[in-house]
Protein backbone atom coordinates (compact mmCIF):
# COMPACT_ATOMS: atom_id res chain seq x y z
CA UNK A 1 0.00 0.00 0.00
CA UNK A 2 1.38 3.04 -1.07
CA UNK A 3 0.09 6.44 0.71
CA UNK A 4 -2.05 8.80 -0.55
CA UNK A 5 -4.63 11.49 0.90
CA UNK A 6 -6.43 11.17 -1.94
CA UNK A 7 -9.77 10.07 -1.71
CA UNK A 8 -10.57 6.06 -1.47
CA UNK A 9 -14.34 4.61 -0.91
CA UNK A 10 -14.08 1.30 1.39
CA UNK A 11 -17.36 -0.06 0.83
CA UNK A 12 -18.67 -2.22 4.04
CA UNK A 13 -19.64 -5.41 3.21
CA UNK A 14 -22.31 -5.39 5.88
CA UNK A 15 -24.44 -3.98 3.37
CA UNK A 16 -23.78 -6.63 0.79
CA UNK A 17 -25.93 -9.99 0.24
CA UNK A 18 -23.99 -12.37 2.44
CA UNK A 19 -24.89 -15.48 0.29
CA UNK A 20 -22.91 -14.69 -2.32
CA UNK A 21 -20.11 -11.99 -0.97
CA UNK A 22 -17.50 -13.25 -4.06
CA UNK A 23 -19.43 -11.76 -6.62
CA UNK A 24 -20.42 -9.06 -4.60
CA UNK A 25 -16.75 -8.33 -3.59
CA UNK A 26 -15.93 -8.70 -7.37
CA UNK A 27 -18.71 -6.11 -8.55
CA UNK A 28 -17.67 -3.52 -6.48
CA UNK A 29 -14.06 -4.19 -7.82
CA UNK A 30 -14.77 -3.71 -11.04
CA UNK A 31 -17.21 -0.49 -10.32
CA UNK A 32 -13.54 0.86 -8.88
CA UNK A 33 -13.71 0.66 -5.41
CA UNK A 34 -10.23 1.09 -3.79
CA UNK A 35 -10.33 -0.82 -0.66
CA UNK A 36 -12.51 -3.56 0.67
CA UNK A 37 -14.29 -2.83 4.67
CA UNK A 38 -14.67 -5.85 7.03
CA UNK A 39 -16.94 -5.46 9.48
CA UNK A 40 -16.10 -7.05 12.53
CA UNK A 41 -18.58 -7.22 15.80
CA UNK A 42 -18.74 -9.42 18.60
CA UNK A 43 -22.11 -9.20 20.20
CA UNK A 44 -20.10 -7.95 23.89
CA UNK A 45 -18.24 -4.61 22.45
CA UNK A 46 -21.03 -3.57 20.08
CA UNK A 47 -24.33 -4.85 19.68
CA UNK A 48 -24.11 -7.17 16.64
CA UNK A 49 -22.72 -10.16 15.64
CA UNK A 50 -20.99 -10.62 12.43
CA UNK A 51 -17.63 -12.25 11.30
CA UNK A 52 -14.77 -13.76 12.16
CA UNK A 53 -11.42 -14.91 10.90
CA UNK A 54 -12.95 -17.68 8.60
CA UNK A 55 -14.64 -15.50 7.00
CA UNK A 56 -11.92 -13.47 6.14
CA UNK A 57 -10.12 -16.39 5.17
CA UNK A 58 -12.93 -17.32 2.42
CA UNK A 59 -12.85 -13.87 1.01
CA UNK A 60 -9.70 -13.23 0.84
CA UNK A 61 -9.01 -14.50 -2.60
CA UNK A 62 -11.81 -12.90 -4.07
CA UNK A 63 -10.15 -9.60 -2.78
CA UNK A 64 -7.53 -7.43 -5.57
CA UNK A 65 -7.29 -4.75 -3.19
CA UNK A 66 -6.92 -3.73 -0.09
CA UNK A 67 -8.85 -6.22 2.87
CA UNK A 68 -9.59 -3.53 5.51
CA UNK A 69 -10.77 -5.07 8.66
CA UNK A 70 -12.59 -3.20 11.93
CA UNK A 71 -12.48 -5.14 14.92
CA UNK A 72 -15.56 -4.03 16.89
CA UNK A 73 -14.51 -6.90 19.25
CA UNK A 74 -12.86 -6.70 22.97
CA UNK A 75 -10.57 -7.95 24.15
CA UNK A 76 -9.03 -7.85 20.77
CA UNK A 77 -5.29 -8.55 21.36
CA UNK A 78 -5.89 -12.30 21.40
CA UNK A 79 -7.40 -12.31 17.86
CA UNK A 80 -5.02 -9.76 16.00
CA UNK A 81 -2.62 -12.96 14.69
CA UNK A 82 -5.84 -14.69 13.67
CA UNK A 83 -6.66 -11.82 11.20
CA UNK A 84 -3.52 -10.93 9.89
CA UNK A 85 -2.83 -14.72 8.91
CA UNK A 86 -5.89 -14.62 6.77
CA UNK A 87 -4.71 -11.55 4.68
CA UNK A 88 -6.21 -8.59 6.26
CA UNK A 89 -4.04 -5.69 4.86
CA UNK A 90 -5.15 -3.12 7.71
CA UNK A 91 -6.25 -4.14 11.41
CA UNK A 92 -8.28 -1.51 13.03
CA UNK A 93 -8.88 -2.04 16.91
CA UNK A 94 -10.79 0.47 19.25
CA UNK A 95 -9.04 2.47 21.22
CA UNK A 96 -12.32 2.08 23.91
CA UNK A 97 -11.40 -1.78 23.34
CA UNK A 98 -9.05 -2.36 25.72
CA UNK A 99 -6.38 -1.23 28.76
CA UNK A 100 -3.35 -1.06 26.49
CA UNK A 101 -3.79 0.48 23.34
CA UNK A 102 0.23 0.95 22.65
CA UNK A 103 0.48 -2.76 23.00
CA UNK A 104 -2.05 -3.80 20.16
CA UNK A 105 -0.80 -1.44 18.03
CA UNK A 106 2.43 -2.79 18.67
CA UNK A 107 0.59 -6.43 18.43
CA UNK A 108 -0.69 -5.64 14.78
CA UNK A 109 2.75 -4.11 13.37
CA UNK A 110 4.31 -6.92 14.31
CA UNK A 111 2.75 -8.88 11.99
CA UNK A 112 3.41 -6.78 9.40
CA UNK A 113 0.02 -5.28 8.56
CA UNK A 114 -0.96 -1.66 9.03
CA UNK A 115 -2.18 -0.82 11.85
CA UNK A 116 -5.59 1.25 11.89
CA UNK A 117 -6.86 2.98 15.70
CA UNK A 118 -11.11 3.63 15.62
CA UNK A 119 -12.61 6.14 17.95
CA UNK A 120 -16.40 5.98 18.67
CA UNK A 121 -18.23 9.31 18.72
CA UNK A 122 -17.91 9.73 22.63
CA UNK A 123 -14.02 10.01 22.73
CA UNK A 124 -11.95 12.51 21.83
CA UNK A 125 -9.68 12.61 19.68
CA UNK A 126 -6.72 14.22 21.73
CA UNK A 127 -6.84 10.62 23.27
CA UNK A 128 -5.08 9.19 20.22
CA UNK A 129 -2.45 12.20 20.16
CA UNK A 130 0.15 9.81 22.02
CA UNK A 131 -0.57 6.70 19.33
CA UNK A 132 -0.50 8.60 16.31
CA UNK A 133 3.34 6.98 16.24
CA UNK A 134 2.15 3.51 16.17
CA UNK A 135 -0.43 3.87 13.67
CA UNK A 136 -1.26 3.85 9.74
CA UNK A 137 -5.17 4.82 10.19
CA UNK A 138 -7.17 6.55 12.54
CA UNK A 139 -11.11 5.39 11.86
CA UNK A 140 -13.33 8.30 13.66
CA UNK A 141 -16.24 6.69 14.01
CA UNK A 142 -19.56 9.16 12.34
CA UNK A 143 -22.40 6.97 13.96
CA UNK A 144 -22.10 4.36 17.59
CA UNK A 145 -20.52 0.94 16.20
CA UNK A 146 -22.17 -1.62 16.15
CA UNK A 147 -24.83 -1.59 13.11
CA UNK A 148 -25.00 -0.34 9.58
CA UNK A 149 -27.72 2.34 8.15
CA UNK A 150 -27.76 4.77 11.31
CA UNK A 151 -27.62 8.65 10.97
CA UNK A 152 -24.13 10.45 10.08
CA UNK A 153 -23.53 12.76 13.73
CA UNK A 154 -22.51 16.00 12.46
CA UNK A 155 -20.37 16.76 15.48
CA UNK A 156 -17.89 14.48 14.92
CA UNK A 157 -16.81 16.77 11.83
CA UNK A 158 -15.25 18.77 14.20
CA UNK A 159 -13.35 15.64 15.40
CA UNK A 160 -12.16 15.11 12.07
CA UNK A 161 -10.62 18.41 12.23
CA UNK A 162 -9.05 18.21 15.27
CA UNK A 163 -7.15 14.83 14.33
CA UNK A 164 -6.11 16.29 11.21
CA UNK A 165 -4.57 19.00 12.78
CA UNK A 166 -3.15 16.47 15.21
CA UNK A 167 -1.63 14.47 12.49
CA UNK A 168 0.08 16.97 10.57
CA UNK A 169 2.97 15.78 8.35
CA UNK A 170 2.61 12.06 9.23
CA UNK A 171 1.40 9.43 6.67
CA UNK A 172 -1.53 8.23 8.73
CA UNK A 173 -5.06 8.39 7.27
CA UNK A 174 -8.25 9.31 8.11
CA UNK A 175 -10.54 7.06 7.79
CA UNK A 176 -14.88 7.54 8.25
CA UNK A 177 -17.03 5.24 9.59
CA UNK A 178 -21.22 5.53 9.74
CA UNK A 179 -23.50 7.63 7.39
CA UNK A 180 -21.31 8.62 4.34
CA UNK A 181 -23.09 8.95 1.11
CA UNK A 182 -22.79 12.01 -1.61
CA UNK A 183 -24.38 14.18 1.05
CA UNK A 184 -22.01 14.16 3.66
CA UNK A 185 -18.52 12.93 1.80
CA UNK A 186 -18.44 16.29 1.07
CA UNK A 187 -18.21 17.46 4.76
CA UNK A 188 -15.47 14.30 6.01
CA UNK A 189 -13.59 15.24 3.09
CA UNK A 190 -13.07 19.26 3.81
CA UNK A 191 -12.73 17.92 7.24
CA UNK A 192 -9.54 16.22 6.27
CA UNK A 193 -10.70 12.39 6.00
CA UNK A 194 -8.92 10.65 2.94
CA UNK A 195 -10.97 6.81 3.31
CA UNK A 196 -15.05 6.71 3.24
CA UNK A 197 -16.59 3.28 4.37
CA UNK A 198 -19.86 3.82 3.10
CA UNK A 199 -22.24 0.39 3.12
CA UNK A 200 -26.00 1.12 2.31
CA UNK A 201 -24.59 4.19 0.32
CA UNK A 202 -23.16 2.31 -2.14
CA UNK A 203 -24.72 -1.25 -2.60
CA UNK A 204 -28.77 0.19 -2.28
CA UNK A 205 -30.40 -0.19 -5.49
CA UNK A 206 -27.48 -2.54 -6.83
CA UNK A 207 -26.93 -6.21 -6.90
CA UNK A 208 -24.68 -8.66 -8.44
CA UNK A 209 -27.04 -8.52 -11.55
CA UNK A 210 -26.96 -4.72 -12.20
CA UNK A 211 -23.58 -3.42 -11.27
CA UNK A 212 -23.74 -0.67 -12.61
CA UNK A 213 -25.72 1.02 -9.48
CA UNK A 214 -22.83 0.20 -7.54
CA UNK A 215 -20.67 2.10 -9.51
CA UNK A 216 -22.54 5.08 -9.93
CA UNK A 217 -23.44 5.36 -6.32
CA UNK A 218 -19.51 5.14 -5.57
CA UNK A 219 -18.71 7.52 -8.42
CA UNK A 220 -21.70 10.34 -6.71
CA UNK A 221 -19.72 9.74 -3.26
CA UNK A 222 -16.46 10.38 -4.57
CA UNK A 223 -17.21 13.16 -6.93
CA UNK A 224 -19.25 14.99 -4.29
CA UNK A 225 -16.22 14.80 -1.85
CA UNK A 226 -13.46 16.23 -4.61
CA UNK A 227 -15.67 18.29 -5.31
CA UNK A 228 -15.07 20.26 -1.65
CA UNK A 229 -11.55 19.46 -2.07
CA UNK A 230 -11.42 21.14 -5.28
CA UNK A 231 -13.65 24.31 -3.73
CA UNK A 232 -11.62 24.20 -0.97
CA UNK A 233 -8.09 24.50 -2.63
Amino acid sequence: MTFSRSIKIAPSILSADFADFGREIAAIEDQGCDWVHVDVMDGHFVPNLTFGPQLCKAIRPHISTVMDVHLMIAPVDPYIEAFAEVGADVITAHLEAGSHPHRTLQAIRATGRKAGLALNPGTPVEAAAPLLDLTDLICVMTVNPGFGGQSFISSQLDQIRRLRALIGDRPVHIEVDGGVDPATAPLVAEAGADVLVAGSAVFRGGSVETPDRYGANMRAIRESANAALYQAA
